[in-house]
């Protein structure tokens, strides 16, 4: 069983997830912010892992805080799930058009957290959340997850189908990386390790 549950409570944040690897997509998802929920929503359904996410925050100040929090405890869940990670590809990449706009994600979790964003958006809101927040997110998922995580996109004039399809592209990449290949016989690693 590939499942993982944490909570992380400080000042600013409260942030409870759970997190089967091995799920089927099914997904609870609340935070204070609509539109982060529904993105977060798209890492469940397009990865196909099961995830239960109950997020506070002080989004009356920002959305900052709950963001970054968020995707640095759903990257901590996967990190815990894939335990010392023997047997996964550990590699996942994604290539997503969502109409206009075009995104790559390439990740590689090999425990050493390296976060690159060609992505350059600009200062604007899709509903209630910071559009420069999506980069927040997926810099938190990369220290959590303990991997290189490289965002880069290739086009796009819409924020929303940029940012979504963003969260789509991780979701397919995470599920390539984290799948098992009977190829392989232990770590996939010449150093014997993917953890720090």
């Amino acid at each position: 069983m590939r499942v993982a549950q944490l909570r992380r409570e400080t000042k600013e944040t409260t942030i409870d997830v759970t997190l089967d690897l091995d799920g089927r997509g099914a997904h609870d998802v609340k935070t204070p912010l609509p539109f982060l929920t529904h993105m977060v929503e798209q890492l469940s359904r397009h990865g196909l892992f099961d995830l239960t996410v109950r997020a506070t925050g002080d989004v009356e100040i920002d959305g900052h805080h709950t963001t970054e929090d968020l995707g640095f405890v759903i990257g901590q869940c996967v990190a815990k799930a894939l335990g010392d990670r023997a047997g996964i590809r550990r590699y996942g990449w994604a290539l997503l058009p969502m109409d206009e706009a075009r995104v790559a994600v390439t990740l590689d979790l090999c425990g050493r957290p390296f976060f690159v964003w060609e992505a350059a958006l600009p200062k604007a809101k899709i509903g209630d959340f910071d559009v420069e927040l999506a980069e927040v997110f997926f810099e938190g998922f990369a220290r959590g997850a303990m991997c290189n995580l490289h965002v880069v996109k290739e086009r796009g004039e819409n924020l929303h189908h940029i940012v979504e399809v963003t969260f789509k592209a991780l979701a397919k990449a995470l599920e390539a990386a984290t799948r098992f290949d009977p190829r392989v016989s232990g770590v996939p690693s010449t150093k014997g390790t993917l953890t720090a």
